[in-house]
């Protein structure tokens, strides 16, 4: 309705325009040859010795080229001496506005267009010898000219009304296409609210609302491809968190119905405490999980050396591995600032050295490498351990993927710490990659982007 409203106003000011600018056209033209012929015969009256009737009828007589419905001289008072329309005025007084104008030394014109016909006077001061001693005033109605402003003015109108008429055509016709088309969105956005992600709009064309849809549809497979993950995350958050609950009820349902000594109660107690802790850093690392998918991304970031954080990891993991009889080396060539959050950078070093120490074997080893290569500080964790069977370097960054499910489970293994560790790493703009041998080992490396600080440069 703006639209049409728009052009109506639009098409209707350039009719009048036009009608206007056409009117003026013959206006000037009229103007400029009723003058001239009126100058000419005044010109012609004012060389006369004597004004009178017969000299003027004569003199206008051999004027051809004055041909008008109306040709009127007067004297220096008004009074008319010649009337080629009505005869019987002379001697009369001419009061019309234009004569009277003309009389006082102006050139006059007036144009008139009424019911179809053009009405046209014009009135110019007879001089002799430098004083104004009549006028002469013509005055023509041609209403061939004025059937010509007309039918121009009409045709004007009929333009302007066609084009009206198809621009609301095209109008409804596009609102209502637009509308079918932004329908079809619209009601893809409500099955996609209540639940329906497997939902695609089909949309031809290659305009706006076709691109709207391509966006809505990658929407929904996002929706969808997520959707999936929540509901396997809940899942196998689910079974995880089950199996630690159901040996503690397991074990507290013995204690309580069996008699036992004190020795066996304390062995039931220990293995209920294990289980305990083993729900308990499950739960820590799901927080952490989560908490490393809705932080901000530049979130108390500061520069940090990897060095400090890879020291902190092998004094932590120490007692680890000497329980398990593996040796750990720290080999640093080169160390590189970083701009991440410490906590994450920690995070990272610890679930990678502590996955190369739980999943090795008894006597073997685990080295950190520090390096900077260009634009990058590198951190490489080398194994001795079982490695990982190629058909599972791409799956062990998901959440709750295990290799071997029963030594994990036996190394109190959740599956969550390599989904935390590429969750970290994403976050800071970083990358890894995983080379493995069954039987041989494996190793994780580590790029941070390398963060120099001026006074490093200087």
């Amino acid at each position: 309705m703006i639209y049409i409203t728009i052009t109506t106003v639009v098409l209707l000011l350039l009719n009048i325009y036009c009608s206007a600018a056409s009117q003026k056209i013959f206006y000037q033209n009229k103007e400029a040859s009723m003058l001239e012929k009126a100058q000419l015969a005044a010109s012609e009256i004012g060389a006369l010795d004597v004004i009178s009737p017969a000299t003027a009828a004569e003199t206008l007589a051999q004027l051809s080229s004055l041909k008008t419905s109306r040709l009127i001289v007067t004297d220096h008072a008004g009074i008319i001496i010649h009337d080629s329309y009505a005869p019987e005025t002379v001697g009369n007084y001419a009061l019309f506005p234009a004569i009277v104008d003309a009389i006082q030394g102006n050139d006059v014109f007036v144009w008139h267009y009424h019911d179809g016909a053009m009405r046209s006077e014009a009135a110019t001061p007879v001089i002799s010898y430098g004083s104004v001693v009549g006028c002469v005033y013509m005055m023509e109605q041609d209403a061939q000219q004025g059937a010509l402003v007309a039918s121009l003015n009409k045709n004007i109108l009929t333009i302007t009304v066609i084009l009206e008429v198809l621009i609301i055509v095209f109008s409804l016709i596009f609102t209502k296409i637009f509308s079918t088309r932004l329908g079809k969105i619209m009601t893809s956005m409500r099955i996609i609210r209540n639940g329906d992600y497997s939902y695609q709009v089909t949309m031809g064309g290659h305009d706006e609302l076709s691109f709207l849809a391509d966006e809505v549809n990658n929407l929904t497979q996002r929706l969808q491809t997520s959707e999936s993950k929540r509901r396997r995350f809940v899942s196998d958050a689910s079974h995880e968190l089950k199996t630690p609950l159901a040996s503690i009820e397991l074990l507290a349902d013995s204690i309580l119905q069996n008699d036992m000594d004190i020795e066996t109660i304390r062995e039931f107690v220990g293995d209920i405490r294990d289980e305990a802790d083993r729900l308990n850093r499950m739960t820590q690392k799901l927080l952490d999980l989560t908490r490393g998918e809705t932080a901000e991304e530049d979130e108390s970031r500061e520069i940090v050396y990897i060095t400090p954080s890879v020291d902190r990891v092998v004094r932590m993991l120490s007692s680890l591995a000497n329980t398990m009889d593996i040796t750990i080396t720290v080999d640093i060539v080169c160390d590189a600032p970083v701009l991440m959050r410490e906590d994450d950078l920690y995070r990272i070093i610890f679930n990678l050295v502590e996955n190369a120490i739980k999943y090795n074997i008894p006597g073997g080893s685990v080295s950190l490498t520090i390096d900077r290569a260009e634009e990058y500080g590198i951190l490489k964790v080398q194994d001795t351990g079982v490695g990982i069977p190629e058909d599972a370097l791409n799956h062990i960054f998901e959440r709750f993927y295990r290799v071997d499910k029963a030594r994990s489970r036996a190394t109190g293994g959740s599956g969550l710490g390599l989904a935390i560790v590429r969750n970290m790493l994403e976050r800071n703009q970083s990358q890894i990659r995983v080379e493995s041998t069954p039987g041989v080992g494996s190793v994780f490396t580590v790029e941070f982007p390398a963060f120099d600080t001026e006074e490093d440069d200087e």
